[in-house]
């Protein structure tokens, strides 16, 4: 079993930033790519982005393109989720999950039903 632990929610003004992590007990956390998601209040969980094993390739959602970015540090188990330009239909709450490597295909990548390992969410609030 995996164990997924997200951090760095909170409250911030439309146009701020903030920093997300998550720290995987994944013993060979550079098998897996990593993938964020989140889910709005009475939304579907939705995909936000995901980066492969070496940070060489990434995939991001086109709402937010341009404004997040993900990193990875393989030595501390942690990915990271940069969120600039904060706009209020962001105010989700924000999961990290994680998938083979093997596995890192856009149209893989992108559907929450296919992961088994959620953490247990930071929530993001954007205010206007």
């Amino acid at each position: 079993q995996v164990r997924l632990v997200e951090s760095g929610g909170g409250l911030v003004q439309a146009g701020g930033s903030l920093r997300l992590s998550c720290t995987t007990s994944a013993r060979t956390f550079s098998n897996y790519y990593m993938a964020w998601f989140r889910q709005g209040s009475g939304k579907e969980r939705e995909f936000v982005g995901a980066i492969n094993w070496d940070g060489n390739s990434l995939y991001y959602a086109d709402s937010v393109k341009g404004r997040f970015t993900i990193s990875r540090d393989n030595a501390k188990n942690t990915v990271y989720l940069q969120m600039n330009s904060l706009k209020p239909e962001d105010t989700a709450v924000y999961y990290c999950t994680s998938g083979l490597t093997s596995n890192f295909v856009r149209a893989v990548v992108v559907i929450p039903t296919r992961y088994t390992y959620w953490g247990q969410g930071t929530q993001v609030t954007v205010s206007a």
